[in-house]
């Protein structure tokens, strides 16, 4: 048994050493031989000793600017690929005189296969904010020692951001902001007060404005801020006179949003609205103030924060009274500000931001005149074409226009994100989508209601799709009035009512297909019409819209129906194909579109080409004056035999 004590830990060393630990050597693993195991929480604690004040700097290279000095900003890129979560870890050992217990944590993707903000339906709510489940179960106490280390991790994830931001300054490429972005996801578990105050004091001055600001908004007014010995700062330089330099270098924009924006996810996520919303007007001003390309990114951000404490402050939507309506003037001078600054990423964000603000109060003309006087970013993200996808199918159901809002809500859940955290998202625009289908007079396919994601959310459509094709109103009725509260909650109610026209004509073209000859007596008992004279009237706009191939006898008071013809003699099975290469013809496009290749390469090429020609011409000239002979041009020394 001690023979396996010690193969154990020799086995725990080589896997430490993996991951960048040293080896420990054989007489140090014999002589402790009956001390505890250390878990990986305190080895990392003891690389975090006082010789690591921060992340590692970078070259000189990747310095940013100070503010004093003009950089040079233009238009900003398009995403980046996704980066890998680097959240700390965290592993349980105990080991006795004789045997050894490892306790792992339950991998990620049970997680991430958990369904977060359910409710009694089955749906999840589609806000765009949604914290990730587990958060508000019980947890056990955690260990002083490992949550210190946990927020030093915390920290050092926030100022690797930094370093980011410091790139995308200066080499002039939005994906390093764009990567910063998307770690706010793995962030946003570990925000604190606390953390969030120790990073400021150690980043800004004690009297920086902004530092002050920011402490304020978290409450920490009376933080201690490090002294100009203890900050990290670069080495010390030299100027003209040979005086030594060492004044801390001066914060970027970039950094000063970036922590803007990590205090307006705490304040939301503490139910802060009403001060949320008061420090985000104060933090709209003064970005309203700076036009720089590398900030785009990070402005668009904070008006989606900006528009979501407003959409929750009392009174809520749809009053005409909500506080929401008063931020559309900021929207709109927003939105023409970024179009003439062609900052494609905030006018993508205000674009969606103004729609979902008016649907919210019902102003479907106002919607519709945006749209039209104003242009999409062809270049916004793919999340952002989504969403104003989904406002713009919306907006065209409620217009009657089911063809467009068709296409539009088909390219939102074919452009929505796979991840659990936009589930929300397309659930909504999957019901809205089975809802349009119907008023077209087409059955939704029964694959949509298998899917995993949908299948407790859609039952209620499913329900209603049902009725809808058996062509009882009876039914139809009862299953409007057993889901109205989910029918009203989704938004879809008045756009289910207006099926009453279709249920009628879905019967009517079952009927035509069962009989031959059918009396109008019989259809007003089947479909529950009050008259026969309603029956015919509906009989006869069903055949003058093409519902049904059928003859209408007012004499004999019957509706005689035509032989089915051969569907493939039709031009509908070549539109259906051709939709569908469309569809891949597009896909195709959007892909070459967002192809990436190197910045200035054609230059760098230019130059090459520059440098070659003005070898060419000095090597001639030298073999003209005589100075080299062409054996010596064309290859080097050359010695006969």
């Amino acid at each position: 048994m001690p023979g396996e004590g010690r193969s154990l830990r020799s086995g725990k060393d080589t896997s430490s050493s993996t991951n960048g630990e040293k080896a420990r050597s054989n007489s140090q693993s014999s002589s402790s031989k009956d001390k505890p195991v250390p878990t990986r929480a305190a080895a990392s604690k003891g690389k975090a000793g006082p010789g690591r004040k921060g992340p590692k700097k970078e070259t000189s290279n990747d310095k940013p600017q100070p503010n004093g000095q003009p950089i040079e900003n233009g238009v900003n890129g398009v995403e980046d690929v996704d980066m890998a979560d680097d959240g700390p870890g965290k592993d349980v050992a105990e080991e006795k005189e004789e045997e050894m217990t490892v306790v792992v944590p339950p991998p990620k993707s049970s997680k991430l296969a958990g369904e977060p903000g359910k409710d009694s339906e089955g749906d999840v709510a589609m806000d765009v904010t949604e914290k990730v489940d587990g958060e508000d179960q019980k947890k056990e106490p955690v260990d002083p020692k490992v949550k210190a280390v946990a927020a030093y991790l915390f920290k050092i994830d926030i100022k690797a951001n930094f370093q980011l931001l410091e790139r995308a300054v200066v080499q002039f490429d939005a994906r390093f902001t764009l990567r910063a972005l998307r770690s706010i996801s793995s962030v946003r578990k570990h925000l604190t007060p606390d953390v969030l105050a120790q990073v400021i004091t150690e980043t800004y001055n004690a009297t920086n404005p902004v530092a002050q600001t920011l402490l304020a908004a978290l409450g920490k007014e009376d933080a201690h801020f490090q002294s100009s010995s203890e900050m990290d700062i670069d080495l010390p330089s030299k100027d003209k006179a040979g005086k030594s330099n060492t004044s801390p270098k001066d914060i970027l924009p970039e950094v000063d949003t970036y922590l803007s924006i990590l205090v307006q996810i705490y304040l939301y996520d503490e139910k802060a609205i009403e001060f949320g919303a008061k420090f985000s007007n104060s933090l709209i001003e003064r970005l309203r103030t700076l036009n720089r390309r590398t900030l785009d990114p990070l402005t668009a951000k904070v008006y989606f924060y900006y528009s979501i404490f407003y959409e929750h402050l009392k009174p809520l939507p749809p009053s005409p009274m909500a506080p929401v309506v008063s931020i559309r003037p900021h929207l709109l001078a927003a939105l023409r500000t970024s179009v003439l600054r062609k900052d494609q990423d905030t006018q993508a964000t205000v674009t969606t931001l103004l729609l979902r603000n008016y649907l919210s109060t019902s102003h479907i003309t106002q919607a519709d005149l945006l749209i039209s006087h104003s242009q999409f970013s062809p270049a916004a993200s793919n999340n952002q074409i989504a969403r104003y996808l989904y406002y713009l199918g919306r907006i065209r159901a409620i217009q009657l226009s089911y063809t467009e809002a068709h296409e539009h809500l088909i390219g939102a859940t074919r452009k929505s994100p796979a991840t659990p955290s936009a589930r929300g998202f397309y659930q909504a625009a999957s019901k809205l989508l089975v809802v349009v289908e119907l008023l077209m007079g087409d059955i939704p396919d029964r694959a949509l209601f298998r899917q995993a994601n949908l299948e407790q959310a859609m039952e209620p459509y499913l329900d209603l799709v049902q009725a809808v094709r058996i062509g009882k109103m009876e039914g139809f009725l009862n299953v409007v009035q057993t889901h109205n509260a989910v029918f009203r909650r989704d938004g879809t109610y008045t756009l289910i009512l207006r099926l009453r026209q279709n249920v009628i004509k879905t019967g009517i073209r079952m009927m035509s297909l069962s009989y031959a000859k059918i009396s109008l007596r019989d259809i007003c008992i089947k479909l529950d019409l009050e008259s026969e004279q309603s029956a015919e009237y509906i009989v006869a706009k069903a055949i003058r819209d093409g519902v049904i191939e059928a003859t209408l006898d007012h004499e004999g008071a019957f509706m005689k129906s035509k032989e089915a013809g051969d569907v493939y003699s039709t031009r509908e099975p070549g539109e259906a194909f051709h939709e569908r290469i469309r569809a891949c013809l597009g896909l195709h496009d959007e892909s070459v579109k967002a192809m990436r290749f190197p910045m200035n390469q054609h230059r760098l090429e230019l130059k090459n080409a520059q440098e070659a020609r003005e070898r060419e011409r000095e090597l001639a000239k030298e073999i003209v004056e005589g100075e080299m002979d062409d054996d010596d041009g064309a290859g080097g020394d050359f010695e006969g035999i």
